[in-house]
Protein backbone atom coordinates (compact mmCIF):
# COMPACT_ATOMS: atom_id res chain seq x y z
CA UNK A 1 0.00 0.00 0.00
CA UNK A 2 1.22 3.62 -0.61
CA UNK A 3 0.66 6.15 2.64
CA UNK A 4 0.58 9.45 1.57
CA UNK A 5 3.19 11.52 2.21
CA UNK A 6 1.67 14.63 3.52
CA UNK A 7 1.95 16.43 7.30
CA UNK A 8 -1.96 15.53 7.96
CA UNK A 9 -2.20 14.74 11.98
CA UNK A 10 -1.16 11.82 13.71
CA UNK A 11 -4.80 10.55 13.60
CA UNK A 12 -5.52 10.70 10.02
CA UNK A 13 -4.56 7.62 7.87
CA UNK A 14 -4.32 8.16 4.42
CA UNK A 15 -3.42 5.39 1.72
CA UNK A 16 -3.56 3.66 -1.74
CA UNK A 17 -3.82 -0.02 -2.29
CA UNK A 18 -2.12 -1.25 -5.25
CA UNK A 19 -3.31 -3.98 -7.54
CA UNK A 20 -1.18 -6.18 -5.28
CA UNK A 21 -2.23 -7.63 -1.96
CA UNK A 22 -0.28 -6.18 1.09
CA UNK A 23 2.52 -7.77 2.80
CA UNK A 24 0.94 -10.43 4.71
CA UNK A 25 -2.19 -11.17 2.65
CA UNK A 26 -3.00 -13.08 -0.49
CA UNK A 27 -5.14 -11.33 -3.42
CA UNK A 28 -7.83 -13.85 -4.41
CA UNK A 29 -8.52 -12.26 -8.27
CA UNK A 30 -7.26 -13.66 -11.54
CA UNK A 31 -6.67 -12.65 -14.68
CA UNK A 32 -6.99 -9.46 -16.08
CA UNK A 33 -8.18 -8.46 -12.20
CA UNK A 34 -5.11 -9.95 -10.02
CA UNK A 35 -4.75 -9.99 -7.69
CA UNK A 36 -6.36 -7.12 -5.49
CA UNK A 37 -9.35 -5.58 -7.31
CA UNK A 38 -11.92 -3.96 -5.15
CA UNK A 39 -14.34 -3.19 -6.98
CA UNK A 40 -17.73 -4.44 -7.72
CA UNK A 41 -18.70 -3.89 -11.12
CA UNK A 42 -16.03 -5.09 -13.32
CA UNK A 43 -17.05 -8.31 -13.49
CA UNK A 44 -14.44 -9.79 -11.00
CA UNK A 45 -15.92 -12.94 -9.13
CA UNK A 46 -18.03 -11.49 -6.28
CA UNK A 47 -16.37 -14.09 -4.03
CA UNK A 48 -13.17 -12.78 -5.00
CA UNK A 49 -13.51 -9.08 -4.21
CA UNK A 50 -15.29 -10.05 -0.94
CA UNK A 51 -12.24 -11.40 -0.03
CA UNK A 52 -9.22 -8.86 -1.01
CA UNK A 53 -12.12 -6.59 0.87
CA UNK A 54 -11.83 -8.76 3.87
CA UNK A 55 -8.19 -8.58 3.90
CA UNK A 56 -8.20 -4.97 3.17
CA UNK A 57 -9.95 -4.87 6.40
CA UNK A 58 -8.63 -6.72 8.60
CA UNK A 59 -4.97 -5.09 7.21
CA UNK A 60 -6.60 -2.03 8.38
CA UNK A 61 -7.98 -3.52 11.74
CA UNK A 62 -5.09 -2.40 13.59
CA UNK A 63 -5.06 1.01 12.64
CA UNK A 64 -8.53 1.55 14.41
CA UNK A 65 -10.59 1.01 11.60
CA UNK A 66 -14.19 -0.35 12.50
CA UNK A 67 -15.86 0.11 8.65
CA UNK A 68 -15.53 0.74 5.84
CA UNK A 69 -17.68 3.29 3.78
CA UNK A 70 -17.81 2.29 0.16
CA UNK A 71 -19.66 4.61 -3.10
CA UNK A 72 -21.73 3.82 -6.03
CA UNK A 73 -19.98 6.12 -7.80
CA UNK A 74 -21.63 7.86 -10.63
CA UNK A 75 -19.12 10.95 -12.24
CA UNK A 76 -21.15 12.99 -10.16
CA UNK A 77 -20.58 15.48 -7.58
CA UNK A 78 -22.69 14.12 -4.74
CA UNK A 79 -21.07 14.63 -1.28
CA UNK A 80 -21.98 11.96 1.19
CA UNK A 81 -21.82 12.66 5.20
CA UNK A 82 -21.14 9.46 6.33
CA UNK A 83 -21.71 7.95 9.80
CA UNK A 84 -20.53 4.81 11.56
CA UNK A 85 -23.96 3.73 12.67
CA UNK A 86 -25.26 3.93 9.51
CA UNK A 87 -25.32 1.07 6.54
CA UNK A 88 -25.43 2.39 3.13
CA UNK A 89 -24.11 2.28 -0.25
CA UNK A 90 -24.89 5.93 -1.87
CA UNK A 91 -24.99 7.25 -5.28
CA UNK A 92 -21.75 9.32 -4.43
CA UNK A 93 -18.49 10.47 -5.85
CA UNK A 94 -17.32 11.78 -2.47
CA UNK A 95 -17.90 11.30 1.46
CA UNK A 96 -17.21 13.09 4.33
CA UNK A 97 -17.20 11.73 8.14
CA UNK A 98 -16.02 12.84 11.67
CA UNK A 99 -16.32 9.64 12.92
CA UNK A 100 -13.88 7.60 14.39
CA UNK A 101 -13.18 4.38 12.56
CA UNK A 102 -15.35 5.38 10.21
CA UNK A 103 -12.97 5.24 6.87
CA UNK A 104 -14.01 6.11 3.31
CA UNK A 105 -13.35 4.64 -0.03
CA UNK A 106 -13.06 5.56 -3.25
CA UNK A 107 -12.30 2.91 -5.99
CA UNK A 108 -10.02 4.18 -9.66
CA UNK A 109 -8.44 3.32 -12.60
CA UNK A 110 -6.79 6.36 -13.66
CA UNK A 111 -9.30 9.05 -12.60
CA UNK A 112 -8.05 11.47 -9.50
CA UNK A 113 -8.66 10.41 -5.87
CA UNK A 114 -8.24 13.38 -3.70
CA UNK A 115 -8.22 12.81 0.36
CA UNK A 116 -8.92 16.14 2.25
CA UNK A 117 -8.37 16.34 6.26
CA UNK A 118 -8.46 18.76 8.11
CA UNK A 119 -4.89 20.39 10.38
CA UNK A 120 -7.10 19.19 13.83
CA UNK A 121 -7.61 15.91 12.72
CA UNK A 122 -11.31 16.42 13.49
CA UNK A 123 -12.97 15.66 9.96
CA UNK A 124 -12.03 13.80 6.61
CA UNK A 125 -13.27 13.37 2.87
CA UNK A 126 -12.23 11.20 0.14
CA UNK A 127 -13.22 12.53 -3.27
CA UNK A 128 -13.51 9.99 -6.75
CA UNK A 129 -12.99 13.24 -9.62
CA UNK A 130 -12.99 12.03 -13.02
CA UNK A 131 -12.23 14.49 -15.50
CA UNK A 132 -16.40 14.67 -15.40
CA UNK A 133 -16.72 15.33 -11.34
CA UNK A 134 -13.77 17.57 -11.22
CA UNK A 135 -15.03 19.67 -13.97
CA UNK A 136 -18.49 19.41 -12.58
CA UNK A 137 -17.46 20.36 -8.94
CA UNK A 138 -16.95 17.03 -7.35
CA UNK A 139 -13.90 18.90 -5.93
CA UNK A 140 -15.07 22.24 -4.74
CA UNK A 141 -17.97 20.81 -2.83
CA UNK A 142 -16.33 17.85 -0.83
CA UNK A 143 -14.41 21.42 0.36
CA UNK A 144 -17.66 23.22 1.30
CA UNK A 145 -18.85 20.11 3.00
CA UNK A 146 -16.18 21.05 5.59
CA UNK A 147 -17.05 22.33 8.91
CA UNK A 148 -13.94 23.97 9.11
CA UNK A 149 -12.59 26.99 6.47
CA UNK A 150 -10.83 26.08 3.39
CA UNK A 151 -7.55 27.35 4.92
CA UNK A 152 -7.54 25.11 7.74
CA UNK A 153 -7.66 22.14 5.21
CA UNK A 154 -5.32 20.11 3.51
CA UNK A 155 -5.06 17.44 0.31
CA UNK A 156 -3.47 14.54 -1.11
CA UNK A 157 -3.64 13.58 -4.57
CA UNK A 158 -3.40 10.25 -4.76
CA UNK A 159 -2.32 8.23 -7.81
CA UNK A 160 -3.96 9.28 -11.17
CA UNK A 161 -3.22 8.89 -15.18
CA UNK A 162 -0.11 11.25 -15.83
CA UNK A 163 -0.49 14.40 -18.21
CA UNK A 164 2.02 12.34 -20.71
CA UNK A 165 -0.81 9.62 -21.08
CA UNK A 166 -3.99 11.17 -20.67
CA UNK A 167 -5.51 12.42 -24.57
CA UNK A 168 -8.64 14.43 -24.71
CA UNK A 169 -10.20 16.27 -26.95
CA UNK A 170 -11.76 19.84 -27.68
CA UNK A 171 -15.11 19.29 -25.90
CA UNK A 172 -13.12 18.41 -22.74
CA UNK A 173 -11.14 22.12 -22.67
CA UNK A 174 -14.39 23.47 -23.56
CA UNK A 175 -16.31 21.80 -21.24
CA UNK A 176 -13.33 23.01 -18.33
CA UNK A 177 -13.30 26.83 -19.84
CA UNK A 178 -17.48 26.79 -19.24
CA UNK A 179 -18.10 24.93 -16.53
CA UNK A 180 -14.72 24.97 -14.04
CA UNK A 181 -14.96 27.10 -10.87
CA UNK A 182 -12.11 29.02 -9.75
CA UNK A 183 -9.12 28.96 -11.92
CA UNK A 184 -9.21 31.72 -14.70
CA UNK A 185 -9.68 30.81 -18.48
CA UNK A 186 -5.86 31.36 -18.66
CA UNK A 187 -4.96 28.67 -15.97
CA UNK A 188 -7.13 26.17 -17.28
CA UNK A 189 -6.06 26.35 -21.04
CA UNK A 190 -2.00 25.77 -19.41
CA UNK A 191 -3.52 22.89 -17.89
CA UNK A 192 -3.54 21.38 -21.57
CA UNK A 193 -0.73 20.65 -23.55
CA UNK A 194 -1.86 20.94 -27.74
CA UNK A 195 -0.70 17.12 -29.12
CA UNK A 196 1.74 18.66 -32.26
CA UNK A 197 -0.03 17.72 -35.41
CA UNK A 198 -3.42 16.63 -34.08
CA UNK A 199 -5.72 19.82 -34.40
CA UNK A 200 -7.99 19.41 -31.25
CA UNK A 201 -6.17 17.10 -29.32
CA UNK A 202 -4.25 18.03 -25.82
CA UNK A 203 -3.06 15.91 -23.02
CA UNK A 204 -4.41 16.83 -19.68
CA UNK A 205 -3.40 17.50 -16.31
CA UNK A 206 -5.75 16.13 -13.90
CA UNK A 207 -3.47 16.71 -10.81
CA UNK A 208 -3.00 20.57 -12.07
CA UNK A 209 -6.16 21.31 -12.73
CA UNK A 210 -7.30 19.75 -9.28
CA UNK A 211 -4.33 21.79 -7.81
CA UNK A 212 -5.37 25.21 -9.18
CA UNK A 213 -9.55 24.73 -7.85
CA UNK A 214 -8.09 23.51 -4.88
CA UNK A 215 -5.73 26.51 -4.60
CA UNK A 216 -8.63 28.78 -5.73
CA UNK A 217 -10.58 27.66 -2.95
CA UNK A 218 -8.51 28.26 0.06
CA UNK A 219 -6.55 24.88 0.60
CA UNK A 220 -2.87 26.03 0.05
CA UNK A 221 -1.52 22.74 1.38
CA UNK A 222 -1.46 20.34 -1.42
CA UNK A 223 0.80 16.76 -1.62
CA UNK A 224 0.81 13.89 -3.97
CA UNK A 225 0.30 14.04 -7.53
CA UNK A 226 3.86 11.79 -8.42
CA UNK A 227 2.06 8.67 -10.06
CA UNK A 228 0.86 7.72 -13.23
CA UNK A 229 -1.46 5.06 -13.24
CA UNK A 230 -0.94 4.47 -16.79
CA UNK A 231 2.75 4.29 -17.01
CA UNK A 232 3.56 1.79 -13.66
CA UNK A 233 1.49 -1.03 -14.92
CA UNK A 234 3.32 -3.26 -12.35
CA UNK A 235 1.68 -1.01 -9.54
CA UNK A 236 -1.84 0.32 -10.84
CA UNK A 237 -4.88 -0.94 -12.54
CA UNK A 238 -5.48 1.66 -15.42
CA UNK A 239 -8.28 1.80 -17.57
CA UNK A 240 -7.31 3.45 -20.51
CA UNK A 241 -4.49 1.05 -20.49
CA UNK A 242 -6.68 -1.99 -20.25
CA UNK A 243 -10.11 -1.55 -20.06
CA UNK A 244 -10.80 -4.88 -18.66
CA UNK A 245 -9.04 -4.28 -15.06
CA UNK A 246 -9.91 -4.00 -11.34
CA UNK A 247 -9.76 -0.61 -9.18
CA UNK A 248 -7.20 0.34 -6.58
CA UNK A 249 -9.07 2.31 -3.57
CA UNK A 250 -7.99 5.45 -2.24
CA UNK A 251 -8.79 5.60 1.57
CA UNK A 252 -8.79 7.74 4.36
CA UNK A 253 -9.76 7.19 8.43
CA UNK A 254 -9.79 8.71 11.61
CA UNK A 255 -8.64 6.54 14.34
CA UNK A 256 -8.40 7.65 18.54
CA UNK A 257 -5.65 9.71 19.37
Amino acid sequence: MIHAAWPAPDNVIALTTTRHAPAGTIGASEGAYADFNLAQHVNDKPLAVAANRAALFHQLQPQGLRRIQWLNQTHGTVVYRSRADVQALPDADAAITTDIGQALAVLTADCLPVLLCDRLGRQVAAVHAGWRGLCSGVVANAVAAFDRPAQQLMAWLGPAISPQHFEVGEEVLQAFESQFTGPDSAAIRAAFAPIAGHSGKYLADLYQLARLQLKSLGVDAIYGGEYCTVADDDLFYSYRRQPQCGRQASIILLRDN
